[in-house]
């Protein structure tokens, strides 16, 4: 027997886990942490979750477990043109879109308790006025500079396109679904001329070019700094930060825009919805939402301070806090260069500390696609398995898509809730309590102080377990913070199934009394380091052993004392059932693959019969084909409809030939008004079908239809 006791050489007491850790003085005064305004234009997934709220929620339970000063801010993005095609497409206005997704994205993080310290939204008239005045500053200080230049145009909606309002093939990955700012696929940051073969998608027309007047972010003026700040952790030639702790990925995107000179960005748009440009003779303009939205976490600080009878600058603006972001890797390129461009310029501001950007999450085999309802909504899942936020949370920290992109399937959801959760960890704590229940009275037994060398090593694992997971947390590592935490808890399950104390107890009062003892510490340590990724697990355990009032600085030794009763404790987790995975299965539909299903253009707003019916569809011949004198793109067709001959002006060009297309029968729209383009008055449209590689198709009668057959 050994016969070192807990806080001697064999082991440690209260708080002797520091030694793992940080001390004090190496923290900040404060922590501010942001997570990605969430786009209040449809529900939020798993991928959301795991992206930006999740790992924010495990760190700020954490930080706030050890007692240190932090703020969690969030809100709604309420502006940008997701909204607005939103609303297009449902026939609804903008503020009911935002409002009704505002509300629904707020009971979805409840549901899954992800605890923001104040959760605001960017259509408020605090929001408004402080993105206006910001904008104002940043104009006086000469930060932007106003050019008149070309942009894209829909010739049908008769409006200039914001960046979300156009896709086409992303030069960088050639994804034929990339917007007018980004493309979703690679995560490129782009520009809507950057795009090959953009359409609108409000109409789907080929866009022109026509002049506006914007201000612009002149980017490049900033190179230098951010190369410094990014890549050797300095600002204004003082160190601000330590760029080794920053993620890989995220240092090599910004590395990637910089080595490729950064260009000037619109910081306005022409839109109706949003904060107004508060300019004169800026009417029909809006602040472009990627200065609008970040701003919305000062907004959000702001609010919370006033809320709270707090003072939010030094949040933003004393050198002794420490600003993280969480958020996407499709997000990088605005947190990293865009936002402290934005913030330098204004002056007296924080630069981000880190931005731990996450990866993407995929979904059983294929990414998570919001159009093919190939995904699993947070809401749906807190209303299918209520008061049950743990099991997901705990799964979607067991797989974080850290450094790369993950996977979530619901068979492993299943495994892991069954195996870990419940035959691990809730098996091992019910029978911890039971067996005290029988053989002590349901008080905790006093220990003799006389240890086996293996009560000593899980002792000792009791001891390293805290910092191990903090130091885990701290570097953003949660997967590896989350493995700590049930390491302990898997030492002490094998521990009491080797040691058999059901068996021992026949013999040796004393020791079953050692084993349960330990066990039971192992139980109230657990409840601390577990309590950031199962707060609602956790707390149980903690009320069960009489421990819920005690912070993380006291895990690390014995915590409940001899002769302490134990409160009830009723089973831990449920398992999930073959039929539970098959229904959330169905949920998503049928295999998308299989049935052919794809990403494509969202539905238009509804029309009705009589709509419809007042379009004359006829089947046309096309007789004659030429291309238009100074377009690329254009065709002057001359087609045949059994009553009479015309000329339709089609934009396929750049995929057909004239000699490709005379004699094809085709579906024409024959009741369109007319309408001069380049010169020639073009008398209907020919329908085409855009395919997913981006080339066009007619849309072909079938044969035997002749000119003059009504399409119905």
């Amino acid at each position: 027997m050994f016969r070192g006791k807990f806080g001697d050489s064999q082991g440690t007491g209260y708080g002797r886990h520091r030694i793992y850790l940080r001390g004090m003085s190496e923290q900040p005064k404060r922590t501010l942490v942001t997570s990605a305004l969430p786009y209040a234009n449809g529900p939020i997934h798993i991928g959301h979750i795991a992206g930006a709220y999740l790992p924010a929620d495990l760190y700020v339970r954490y930080l706030r477990a050890r007692g240190r000063d932090v703020v969690w801010v969030c809100g709604s993005d309420e502006h940008g043109a997701a909204i607005t095609l939103r609303a297009r497409k449902e026939g609804t206005t903008p503020r009911a879109i935002v409002d009704r997704y505002h509300e629904e994205m707020q009971e979805a993080f409840t549901g899954l308790d992800i605890a923001f310290d104040h959760y605001d939204r960017t259509s408020s008239k605090e929001h408004h006025a402080f993105a206006q005045q910001f904008f104002l500053d940043l104009l006086e200080k000469g930060a932007f500079t106003e050019e008149t230049r070309q942009q894209f145009f829909d010739p049908v909606e008769q409006q200039f396109l914001a960046d979300r309002y156009i896709q086409g093939t992303c030069p960088k990955c050639d994804h034929d679904k990339a917007y007018g700012d980004q493309c979703e696929k690679c995560g490129s940051a782009l520009s809507p001329d950057e795009l090959i073969n953009p359409v609108s998608t409000l109409s789907g027309a080929t866009p022109e070019m026509r002049e506006t007047t914007l201000w612009y972010l002149p980017m490049d003026r900033h190179e230098d700094w951010l190369r410094s700040y990014l890549e050797q952790g300095e600002l204004d030639g003082s160190a601000h930060h330590d760029p080794k702790a920053w993620k890989s990925h995220v240092i090599g995107q910004c590395k990637s825009w910089l080595d490729g000179g950064l260009q000037s960005r619109a910081m306005t748009r022409d839109l109706d919805w949003g904060v107004p440009v508060p300019v004169e003779g800026a009417e029909g303009k809006v602040l472009y939402v990627w200065l609008d939205a970040p701003l919305g976490y000062i907004t959000a600080t702001k609010n919370w301070a006033e809320r709270n009878g707090a003072d939010w600058e030094p949040y933003w603006k004393d050198a002794d806090t420490q600003l993280v972001h969480f958020i996407g890797k499709d997000n990088i390129v605005f947190h990293c260069i865009i936002f402290p461009i934005l913030l330098k310029e204004r002056g007296g501001y924080l630069l981000p500390h880190n931005v731990p950007a996450n990866e993407f999450m995929n979904l059983e085999g294929d990414k998570i696609s919001t159009s093919r309802n190939w995904a699993v909504w947070a809401k749906e899942y807190v209303d299918d398995f209520p008061g049950r936020s743990d099991e997901m949370r705990y799964v979607l920290a067991s797989i974080m898509p850290e450094q790369k992109d993950a996977e979530f399937t619901w068979e492993d959801f299943q495994s892991r809730v069954n195996n870990e959760l419940a035959d691990v960890l809730g098996n091992f704590v019910n029978r911890v309590v039971v067996l005290t229940s029988k053989y002590f009275g349901g008080k905790v037994p006093a220990a003799s102080g006389e240890w086996t060398e293996t009560d000593v090593a899980l002792r000792d694992l009791i001891a390293a377990t805290p910092g191990q997971v903090g130091d885990a947390i701290e570097k953003f590592r949660f997967r590896d913070a989350l493995q700590h935490a049930m390491g302990l808890v898997r030492a002490g399950n094998k521990y009491l199934t080797e040691e058999e104390p059901w068996k021992v107890v026949k013999q040796d009062e004393q020791r079953t009394a050692d084993i349960l003892n330990l066990t039971l510490q192992v139980t109230a340590n657990a409840a601390i380091v577990l309590a950031p990724f199962l707060p609602r697990t956790s707390a149980r355990m903690a009320e069960a052993m009489g421990t819920a009032e005690l912070p993380w600085d006291a895990a690390g030794g014995d915590l409940v004392p001899a002769g302490q009763p134990l409160g009830a404790l009723p089973i831990l987790f449920e398992k999930v059932t073959d039929e539970q995975v098959e229904a959330q299965r169905a949920k998503m539909g049928p295999d998308a693959e299989a049935l052919g299903l794809r990403d494509v253009e969202p539905e238009k707003p509804q029309t009705t019969f009589d709509d419809f019916q007042a379009m004359d569809l006829r089947v046309a011949e096309v007789v004659a084909a030429e291309k238009v004198k100074g377009a690329d793109k254009l065709l002057q067709l001359t087609v045949r409809t059994g009553y009479d001959e015309r000329t339709v002006v089609s934009g396929i060009a750049e995929h057909f030939s004239p000699e490709d297309v005379v004699g094809r029968k085709v579906t024409l729209l024959a009741n369109l008004a007319p309408r001069k383009i380049r010169g020639v008055v073009s008398q209907g449209m020919v329908l085409m079908a855009s395919t997913e590689d981006g080339g066009l198709r007619f849309v072909t009668p079938e044969e035997g239809a002749e000119p003059g057959d009504i399409i119905r």
